[in-house]
């Protein structure tokens, strides 16, 4: 093996010299330059990127206050429409109540008019009948024609000491 000869070292440590020199220039010169060219091209896209991302974050932040605002306005406004109905059917409910609870105060009035007209007629009647019926009695009983208006009298009097 020639590495290991003796006489051979002195050539090959100066081809070592001359290659590594030769290499050397080669990457300081080309290769390097050509790395640090593709590492700032690198680290400019990415800087771009993260500068992109931080305008597309405020402006979603923009977006974001602003549709909190605009929800917030209408649910202000949603509880204002929602009051507003509240109060007018509030208002409806409460004309119509009155509307009904007067009909119905009319109707009990008309109704009340009417048992007592009822009443009145009932209790003439039963007056007629009471008449016609102790008049019938006591000519039955006594034989005797009895006057209507003596008879009329009595049940009043009957009557009124009743009720």
């Amino acid at each position: 093996m020639p590495q290991l000869e003796f006489d051979t070292y002195t050539p090959q440590l100066v081809w070592l010299a001359i290659t590594f020199i030769l290499l050397y220039l080669v990457m300081w010169r080309v290769a390097l330059p050509r790395i640090a060219e593709v590492l700032e091209e690198r680290q400019s896209k990415l800087q771009h990127d993260l500068d992109e991302a931080d305008r597309l974050k405020g402006e979603a932040e923009t977006a974001l206050s602003e549709y909190d605002a605009a929800l917030g306005e209408a649910r202000g406004s949603a509880h204002g429409i929602v009051a507003d109905a509240r109060a007018k059917l509030t208002a409806e409910l409460d004309a119509h109540r009155h509307e009904v609870e007067a009909d119905l105060a009319d109707k009990t009035q008309a109704a009340e008019a009417a048992i007592l007209a009822a009443k009145q007629e009932a209790m003439a009647g039963v007056r007629a009948a009471a008449v016609d019926t102790t008049s019938a009695v006591v000519a039955r009983l006594s034989g005797n024609q009895v006057d209507d208006s003596a008879v009329g009298s009595a049940v009043d009097a009957a009557m009124s000491g009743r009720a």
